[in-house]
């Protein structure tokens, strides 16, 4: 950890970066959407660098002590929506099974109307490490996916590795909530 004080601009870097990766679902949207088949170097590439940013905030703001209550929401909702516009997308060009779809967006819709119920309680939001690692395992998966022609077996396979941690990963949350909530 730094000795020394972290300068209020520079102490807004990770939520920056988060509020970025807010911003650049549309255009990775549109670059998806144009895909052949779900796969695109350019879409992926901004699929990739936002995963990159997940990263990086994350590890400045704990590093700088500069976490925040609007961080520690939009942070995990901005992976959310990213990897389910992924997800969707990748599933409209028939690289993701139907129940794939159902199982990610039950999931992370969960998630996000559960954090409402979290936020009147005494539920204190922090990323577990089976649901940081489900993430990663999921950008990977649909990076690979991007990357690569249809038919290839490896993204798929690392993705229900992912979709399994993240199914896990969510059952945690919501025992820890209901914990919380009494």
């Amino acid at each position: 950890m730094p000795t020394h004080e972290v300068k209020p601009l520079l102490a807004q870097l990770p939520n920056t970066l988060t509020v970025a990766r807010l911003a650049v679902i549309p255009s990775f949207v549109v670059l998806a959407v144009r895909a052949d088949e779900g796969q695109s170097l350019a879409a992926a590439l901004v699929f990739g660098i936002a995963a990159l940013t997940d990263q990086i905030d994350g590890w400045l703001a704990r590093r700088w002590r500069v976490e925040s209550d609007f961080g520690k929401l939009a942070d995990p909702l901005a992976d959310r929506l990213m990897i389910d516009a992924a997800v969707i997308i990748l599933w409209l060009e028939g690289r993701l099974p139907w129940f794939a779809l159902v199982i990610i967006l039950a999931r992370d819709g969960m998630l996000i109307v559960g954090s409402k119920f979290a936020l009147s309680s005494s539920y204190e939001f922090s990323v577990s490490l089976l649901g940081k690692t489900a993430t990663w395992i999921l950008y990977a998966a649909l990076f690979g996916m991007m990357l690569t022609a249809a038919g290839t077996d490896w993204p798929l396979a690392l993705f229900y590795a992912g979709l399994a941690l993240a199914v896990a990963a969510g059952a945690g949350y919501v025992m820890a909530v209901r914990k919380a909530i009494g």
